[in-house]
């Protein structure tokens, strides 16, 4: 949480890795696979999946749209890839965040779960392991302010490969028409493809 002055040192998009751990397992249910989860202060939803996850997963895979190369974009401990991988095995899955503990716990939880991924730390884009990618998939850090979640709009174009896709959750309240708006300028398009209780769920293809 922020400390008197806003300095935000401990949030989940920083390195909070002085952060007292507090390790726990949740489980959760998803197209009749179980998985199970390690999660830690520091990371979002610890407690359980978020809904907003929930419904950008059931998206996705109600849709069977995924290319061979996808990169789970602020993976956190990792439900999206870890799900994700489960139900399409034969994909390729790069897993990034800008947390190192969200990252050891992301990489400990694609263990867990007896699946294989690229998991490691990179700052948005800095640092990515391939050229291209068919889907980024992102449930972006909105405590981090519109010009972190605006740049991670307008690169992802340039990370996709012609016909790739930029998945996003969002929810109305917390700015998603004017994520519509920005995607559509560096997009050209932008549909929102589900709404869920508030959530939003947008596709952009490049």
């Amino acid at each position: 949480s922020p400390k008197k002055g806003g300095i935000t040192m401990d949030h989940y998009f920083t390195d909070n890795r002085h952060l007292k751990e507090n390790r726990k397992e949740i489980t959760f249910r998803f197209w009749c696979f179980d998985y199970s989860f390690i999660t830690d202060n520091g990371v979002f939803s610890k407690e359980a999946i978020d809904y907003g996850t929930q419904v950008l997963l059931k998206t996705i895979c109600e849709r069977e749209e995924l290319g061979e190369r996808v990169l789970d974009l602020g993976c956190g401990y990792g439900p999206v890839g870890v799900v994700l991988k489960k139900i399409y095995p034969t994909k390729a899955f790069e897993m990034i965040d800008v947390n190192p503990r969200a990252v050891q716990l992301a990489k400990e939880n694609i263990c867990r779960n007896q699946l294989e991924a690229d998991v490691h730390v990179s700052n948005i884009y800095e640092d990515l392991h391939q050229e291209s990618y068919s889907d980024i998939i992102t449930n972006p850090p909105i405590r981090a302010g519109k010009a972190v979640i605006y740049t991670m709009f307008e690169e992802a174009y340039q990370h996709l490969e012609v016909g790739g896709k930029l998945w996003v959750v969002i929810r109305k309240q917390q700015g998603a028409p004017s994520a519509v708006k920005k995607i559509k300028d560096v997009f050209g398009n932008c549909e929102i493809i589900k709404r869920d209780s508030g959530y939003y769920i947008l596709e952009a293809i490049k």
